[in-house]
Formats: structure tokens, sequence, C-alpha cells
């Protein structure tokens, strides 16, 4: 069976060769609009099921693993950065405070989709403007939820963290793999 990653994070690509070099990558054109009143914590699983659907409408016979990533701060999303005025601003709310990363995967195998979510506790030291200025002139944050990258020089921030650190990266490997382990033991006995 093809192994699908529905997602054209580089970041994502490169942490599924952990699991297998077998998959290829399909990225997905679904709506990305949450649901009016989702609850910031589901909202990951439902962006990431969006993704695998629109991917495995395509591809019937394959696995289909979607994944999608937000940043989460006292109950409300910090998406990607609309430009470096909110980068700042979101990198000044994050300073000294401990936010959750909760990254949802949905796997959509024989018409069946299974979604759960990891999540990681992120502490960052106290930022001044100079430093946040200083990450944005690197470029690095404009593509990434609550704009900032661990895996880059983001990580300079970071005091501690509580969790998976690929989930913050992206894709909590360790919680995938399991999951595609039993998912082949139900495949195995039906």
């Amino acid at each position: 069976m093809e192994w699908i990653l529905a997602s054209g994070s580089p970041r994502r690509k490169e942490l599924m060769h952990y699991i297998t070099d077998d998959f290829i990558i399909r990225t997905s054109d679904a709506d990305e609009t949450l649901p009016e009143g989702i609850a910031p914590y589901e909202a990951s699983a439902h962006l990431a099921g969006l993704k695998a659907a629109a991917v495995a409408a395509e591809h019937a016979d394959a696995l289909v693993i979607g994944c999608d990533t937000t940043v989460i701060l006292d109950g409300k999303i910090l998406g990607k950065p609309l430009d470096a005025a909110d980068a700042k601003h979101m990198l000044q709310t994050l300073s000294g405070r401990t936010h959750e990363v909760v990254t949802g995967v949905a796997l959509i195998c024989k018409g069946k989709m299974h979604t759960f979510s990891e999540t990681t506790r992120v502490t960052f030291y106290p930022l001044t403007d100079a430093e946040i200025d200083a990450y944005l002139a690197t470029g690095e944050p404009f593509d990434k939820a609550g704009s900032y990258g661990i895996q880059g020089k983001g990580a300079l921030f970071v005091k501690g963290i509580e969790g998976d650190y690929y989930n913050v990266v992206g894709l909590p490997i360790a919680a995938l793999s399991r999951k595609l382990k039993e998912m082949r033991g139900e495949m195995n006995h039906e």
C-alpha cells in the first residue's frame, strides 16, 4: 500500500523519514477555514482531516497522513503571521510565557479516518525587542504558526519544553509511529 504525506512542509518530510522512507508527498488544496466556534484544541485535528481527505479523494488505495500544527496561548490560536508587525506582536505575547503547540494528525486508509492530537508545552525566555527584531530579519518566522521555528533560530527563545520536541517541529513521530503500528494490526485482523 502506498503511503502519502499530505504536506508540503520540508520539516514534516524530513521527520517522516524517521518512520519510513517509502512514502510520497502530495499537497492538499483543502480550504483551511475553521468552522465558527471550534475549540482551539480541536482545530489541528480538524484541519489535518480536511487536508488528508482532499488528498485521499484522489488516492483511494493509499494510506494518507495529514497534519496541522497550531500554537495556543490563553485559549487562542496563534496562526502564521500576516506580516512583520503581526509576527512581532505574537513573539512579544509569547515572551516569558508558556504556550501549547498542538499537532493534529489524520490518517485515512480504506475510507476510514483516524485522528489524534499531540500537545507540547513550550516556555519562552523573556525576549527583548532587539532579539525579536533580529529574529524577524532572518525571515524564519513568516511561514510558521506562532511566528517561530524551534528547529531554527527560534530555539534561542526556548527556556524549556514539556512533551514531544518533534511535535513542536510539526510531526509527533513517536505517537504517529505507534498509531501506524496499531492500524497495521487492525488491518491484519480484518
